[in-house]
Parts: structure tokens; C-alpha cells; sequence
């Protein structure tokens, strides 16, 4: 199948979507396009493995999405907190949901000390937490095994970064009940892991 052929099946498919969605719901678009109220927001890995709603089982509308490579949340990256604060801000959402997973190839890249290029930089922050944890991991003598555990380290890590950002640290000193999940995903049998949550400053 070319490239041209590719595009082609996409449109198919969403065609074949939108006409199932349909079928089940007839005003489901109408719905839809009045309001968007999601209770949560996710932060994850752009992995194609781990499409954030189809592996919660939740529909378009119900999840305030931002991804990026190894689901990391950095102070300085105002493409993520502008994400986060209108999620938090203007939507409302109860749960801000940091998940990483098992496999990940940007946490990999950190274990095998890997180079490819222009994506480094971004890894580079992985590579903090690899370090910060440094003592832990080098306990682990298995290979896979400290590589799932820097991918669970680097969801908790993450999850603090956005903890300790403006805009939940003023959400919560409004007493606004938001609450921020690190969890993990495991593409082998397809289950989420929560490994913490946190609600309020303390």
C-alpha cells in the first residue's frame, strides 16, 4: 500500500467511525460539539501504543489530552502548562492524570545511553531523574528490570513537576479539589498502574 493509499484507508476509517458513532448514538456529534466538560486531564507518552481514551474505554469529550515523547512535564515548556492550565483554569477537570508506560522508547534511549540527535536535549531531562535515582537503580543488576523501574521513577517524577506548578499550587490554594495521579501502563496486558495520588498542598 503507498503513501497515497495510507492517507486514503485513514479517511475510510473515520468515516466508518463516524457512522458506527452514529448508529449507536444519533445525537452523539450534536452533543458533542456544544460543551466540553472532561473530568480529566492526561499527560502521557506520544507512543501510538498508548491512545490515552481508547485505553481508559472513554469517549471523545470525556479526556483533556497533551502527549509528548517519555510524558514529560518541564516548567519551561509552555506548550504542556498552557495545556495544564486551562484544563485546570477554564475547564475544571477533578483529576490530572501523569502516565508513563512500560517499554518506553525515550526512557530506553536514557538506559542504553543512546544518541539521536535533536530528541537527546529533550531526554536530557530523563536523564536528571536517572541520576537523581542513580544509587536505586544501580542495586538493580537486571537490565529490564531497571529499565521498567526508571520508567516508573520518571511518571513520579513527572507528576511532581506538575504538583509544584503555578497553576495547581493556585488551584489548590483556592481550595479547588484537584487531584494528580502518576500511573503506569503496561502495554504487555493492557492495565494501568497507579503508583500515587496527591490532592492539596500538603
Amino acid at each position: 500500500m503507498g503513501k497515497s493509499e495510507d492517507l486514503k484507508a485513514l479517511f475510510q476509517k473515520n468515516r466508518q467511525w463516524a457512522d458506527n458513532t452514529k448508529k449507536r448514538d444519533p445525537q452523539f456529534f450534536e452533543k458533542l460539539a456544544q460543551l466540553q466538560a472532561p473530568k480529566f486531564m492526561w499527560i502521557g507518552c506520544a507512543d501510538s501504543r498508548v491512545p490515552a481514551t481508547e485505553i481508559t474505554g472513554l469517549l471523545p469529550g470525556e479526556m483533556f489530552v497533551h502527549r509528548n515523547v517519555a510524558n514529560i512535564v518541564v516548567h519551561t515548556d509552555l506548550n504542556c502548562l498552557s495545556v495544564l492550565q486551562f484544563a485546570v483554569e477554564i475547564l475544571k477537570v477533578d483529576h490530572v492524570i501523569v502516565c508513563g508506560h512500560y517499554g518506553c522508547g525515550g526512557i530506553k534511549a536514557v538506559c542504553d545511553a543512546a544518541q539521536f540527535g535533536l530528541i537527546d536535549n529533550w531526554l536530557m531531562h530523563v536523564k536528571d531523574v536517572e541520576n537523581k535515582h542513580a544509587v536505586e537503580l544501580k542495586k538493580i543488576k537486571k537490565k529490564d528490570e531497571r529499565f521498567s523501574r526508571l520508567c516508573e521513577l520518571n511518571v513520579m517524577e513527572q507528576a511532581t513537576h506538575v504538583c509544584e506548578t503555578t497553576v495547581v499550587q493556585d488551584a489548590w490554594k483556592k481550595g479547588q479539589q484537584l487531584s494528580v495521579h502518576a500511573v503506569i501502563y503496561d502495554i504487555h496486558d493492557g492495565l494501568l498502574k497507579k503508583l500515587w495520588s496527591k490532592v492539596g498542598p500538603k
